[in-house]
C-alpha cells in the first residue's frame, strides 16, 4: 500500500510538472502591500552555528521597518552569552533583533515559539533552526504568496551545503531530497495534507492560533500543528523552486538523535491526529488514505526489520516443506514495491541532479546505498516507533550542529557529542553477524545447491547494520 501511494504521488508530481498554476501575489512594488513579519530563530545551545547563523539572518532583504526577529533562546551554555553580544551588536545596525529566553525549556522548540509568539508584531511568522542558511531574497520569494487569505503556511525546499561531505550525508541527503520533490510536491499539487517540515517556512499568524498554537506533547510539534491547521481547512503552498540549503549532520550520533525524534514524532502523531482525520467531513476520501500512510511513514521502519528478522527463518521453512513453496512464489511478488521506489526516487533524484546514463548509473550505486543504510537504522527507528505509538514520553534531543560545510572541517571535538555507546549499538552489531549468518544459508539449504532469492536482501542488511554498527564506535567522541 505505501509503495503504490508512492507511484500515485509520482503520476501526481509528473501532472504538476505539466501544468504551472497563475498565483496571485502581492505587489511588493507597492509599500502598502508589504505585510510586517517576524523571523523566529528557535536555538538551544549552538556554540558553533549561532554567529553563522546571525550574519546570514541580517543579509536578508526586507523593509527594515516592517521586519522583526526573534532569537529565541533556551541555551544553558556559554552560547547564551555570546549571542547576547552579538545580537547588541546587530542592534546597532538599526537591526530590530530581539534576544527572548525562558527560565525553563517546558514544551521544548514548541514552547519557545509558542513563547515568542505572544509578543510578535509580524502577521507572518518566519522560522529558521540553527542550520539554515536562507537567501538573501527569501522573504521576497515566499511572502508575496499570502495575498490567497486561505494560505496559511510557505514551505520551502530544503538544501544541502554539506551533501558531499561523507557517505552518511549523502544517504540522508537522498532521503530528504526524496521526501522534499515527489512526498511534497506530489500531495500538495492534489490538495492533500503536506506538513510544515520544522523549518524554512512561512506561517500566517492567524492560522497558528486558530489551529490552536504550537503543542509540546509530540516531538515533531511542526506535523502536529500542520494537521490541525489543514483539518480547520487553511492551505498550504510548497515552493519546490526556493531552495533553502542546511548542514546534514556529519556524525552517526547526531543522525540518530534527529531520527529517533522524527520518527517517533512520527508515531505520535498518529496516535494524536488519525481518528481526527478519519471523522473530519471537510476531507476526502483520497485525502484521507494518503493522510494516514503519512503519519504511518515512519512505521515502514517496524515492518522492514520484522521482515528482515524473519526472512531468515522463513528461508528454511520454505526449503523444508515443500508444500508452502507455491505460498512463498506469491509473497515473492512484493518484490515489486522495492520496483516501485527505485522508479519514484530515480525522478525525484533525475529533477535535482539531471538525467543521463552517467548520472543513473551513479543513481543505482546511490538508492541500494540508501536502501541498505535505511535498514540498517531499521532497530533504532523502530524502537523510536513503538516508544511513539505506546505513549512513553521522552525529551526533545536536538540534533547537535557542527558548522560543517565543506570537507575540510573537521567535527572531532565538539562539546555537544555524546561520549557513550547506546546498548542498541550492540544489538546492531549482533543483527549484522545474524545476517552474514543469512548469507551463508543461502549456501547450505535447499538440495539443489542453494537457495540465492533472499541473498541481495541479506547483503544489504549485513552492509546496513555493518556500516551503523561501526560507525557508531568510531565516531562516538
Amino acid at each position: 500500500m505505501y509503495a503504490l501511494a508512492q507511484l500515485n504521488l509520482l503520476f501526481n508530481y509528473l501532472s504538476s510538472k505539466k501544468k504551472k498554476g497563475v498565483c496571485d501575489k502581492f505587489d511588493f512594488s507597492n509599500p502598502d502591500e508589504i505585510p510586517v513579519v517576524t523571523i523566529q530563530l528557535p536555538v538551544y545551545n549552538e556554540l558553533y552555528v549561532m554567529d553563522r547563523l546571525l550574519e546570514n539572518i541580517a543579509l536578508l532583504d526586507y523593509p527594515s521597518d516592517k521586519l522583526e526577529i526573534q532569537v529565541l533562546d533556551d541555551s544553558t551554555d556559554e552560547s547564551l552569552a555570546t549571542t547576547a553580544a552579538h545580537i547588541k551588536k546587530l542592534n546597532a545596525t538599526g537591526l530590530d533583533i530581539k534576544h527572548i529566553t525562558r527560565t525553563d525549556r517546558s514544551g521544548f522548540k514548541a514552547g519557545a515559539l509558542k513563547e515568542g509568539l505572544k509578543v510578535a508584531k509580524g502577521e507572518f511568522i518566519a522560522i529558521f533552526d540553527a542550520d539554515f542558511l536562507p537567501q538573501k531574497n527569501w522573504l521576497y520569494s515566499t511572502i508575496p504568496y499570502f495575498k490567497d487569505a486561505e494560505i496559511g503556511v510557505v514551505q520551502t525546499r530544503w538544501g544541502h551545503i554539506n551533501k558531499d561531505y561523507s557517505l552518511l550525508t549523502k544517504v540522508q541527503a537522498f532521503a530528504l531530497d526524496a521526501h522534499f520533490t515527489l512526498e511534497q510536491v506530489g500531495r500538495n499539487s492534489k490538495g492533500h495534507f503536506i506538513n510544515f517540515n520544522g523549518t524554512a517556512g512561512v506561517w500566517r499568524k492567524e492560522c497558528i492560533i486558530d489551529a490552536g498554537n504550537w503543542e509540546g506533547d509530540t516531538l515533531t510539534e511542526d506535523l502536529d500543528l500542520s494537521y490541525r491547521a489543514q483539518l480547520k481547512n487553511w492551505k498550504f503552498k510548497y515552493l519546490e523552486d526556493v531552495e533553502t540549503p542546511a548542514e546534514l549532520p556529519v556524525v552517526i550520533s547526531a543522525a540518530r538523535s534527529q531520527q529517533f525524534r522524527w520518527n517517533k514524532g512520527g508515531a505520535e502523531n498518529f496516535q494524536k491526529m488519525a481518528r481526527r482525520v478519519l471523522a473530519s467531513d471537510s476531507v476526502s476520501k483520497k485525502t484521507k488514505i494518503h493522510s494516514l500512510l503519512h503519519l504511518l511513514n515512519s512505521t515502514m521502519f517496524l515492518n522492514i526489520f520484522l521482515v528482515a528478522i524473519l526472512s531468515i527463518p522463513m528461508l528454511y521453512i520454505k526449503n523444508e516443506y515443500e508444500h508452502l513453496k507455491s505460498y512463498f512464489l506469491v509473497m515473492s511478488f512484493f518484490v515489486l514495491s522495492t520496483v516501485i521506489f527505485f522508479i519514484c526516487y530515480w525522478y525525484t533524484y533525475k529533477s535535482i541532479y539531471g538525467g543521463g546514463f552517467k548520472q543513473f548509473i551513479r543513481y543505482i550505486g546511490m538508492f541500494f546505498t540508501f536502501f541498505s543504510v535505511a535498514m540498517g537504522f531499521s532497530l533504532h527507528n523502530t524502537i523510536a516507533v513503538i516508544e511513539g505509538h505506546i505513549g512513553k514520553k521522552s525529551e526533545f534531543v536536538r540534533t547537535p550542529k557542527f558548522n560543517i560545510s565543506t570537507i575540510k572541517d573537521k567535527w572531532q571535538g565538539n562539546k555537544y557529542l555524546k561520549k557513550n555507546i547506546s546498548t542498541n549499538v550492540i544489538f546492531e552489531g549482533m543483527l549484522m553477524l545474524y545476517f552474514a549468518f543469512g548469507m551463508y544459508s543461502a549456501f547450505v539449504v535447499g538440495d539443489q545447491g542453494g537457495d540465492f532469492g533472499l541473498f541481495p536482501f541479506h547483503l544489504m542488511l549485513f552492509i546496513g547494520f555493518g556500516f551503523v554498527f561501526f560507525k557508531s564506535l568510531t565516531s562516538k567522541a
